[in-house]
């Protein structure tokens, strides 16, 4: 890879790392959302912690930073597997942001964004699923294990030359959720829609 690459990917990692839930809940004099609800600094559980509004505005910041170097690295010209690496990028520095002493959130709103500037339809796609398992199940833990575990087969069909990078996303993702999946399995894991 070249350099240009690689110091994108860099920058891409830097930009994950910035992470949204933590700051709004310093700046709103909130808990940290890593030690507070489902311990995870992202949009579902800001909404148990502080409500709709910052929830949103978490979620849209998490998209967003997914949006901003995958678009970039398709702007300047970079390759399927160069774009697909810089994504993962930024999905690693949002799992474990230098900033925050690596301990951030889980990806899944970074991740969609992501795939918006190189696969709208497949970004539909496993949008529509996510929204679909929370309307049923009510979790949005679940919805996003069930989109996430999908996600390869849907980008085989939709955006092949994008599977390696989504695969590797996707395994990474799962992973982090293994607390939910334990507690799924235990029904001890709240419903999204309960606050604190």
């Amino acid at each position: 890879m070249s350099i240009e690459v690689l110091s994108t990917i860099f920058i891409s990692y830097l930009i994950g790392s910035i992470n949204s839930a933590i700051l709004i809940s310093k700046w709103q004099r909130l808990p940290d959302p890593r030690s507070k609800g489902s311990n995870n600094p992202g949009a579902t559980n800001m909404f148990r912690i502080g409500g709709k509004r910052l929830a949103v505005s978490v979620l849209a910041i998490d998209i967003i930073k997914g949006i901003v170097p995958t678009w970039g690295s398709y702007y300047l010209g970079f390759n399927a597997t160069e774009i697909g690496f810089t994504a993962l990028a930024c999905c690693l520095g949002h799992m474990f942001p230098v900033f925050f002493r690596f301990k951030g959130g889980k990806a899944v709103a970074t991740a969609f964004g992501c795939m918006l500037p190189v696969g709208v339809t497949l970004g539909f796609v496993l949008l529509t699923i996510w929204i679909l398992v929370f309307k049923k199940f009510g979790y949005s833990s679940l919805a996003a294990i069930v989109s996430v575990g999908l996600s390869p087969l849907a980008t085989y069909l939709i955006a092949e030359k994008y599977l390696l990078p989504v695969s590797m996303l996707a395994a990474l993702i799962i992973i982090r959720h293994t607390p939910n999946l334990i507690r799924l399995i235990n029904g001890t894991e709240p419903k999204s829609r309960q606050r604190i």
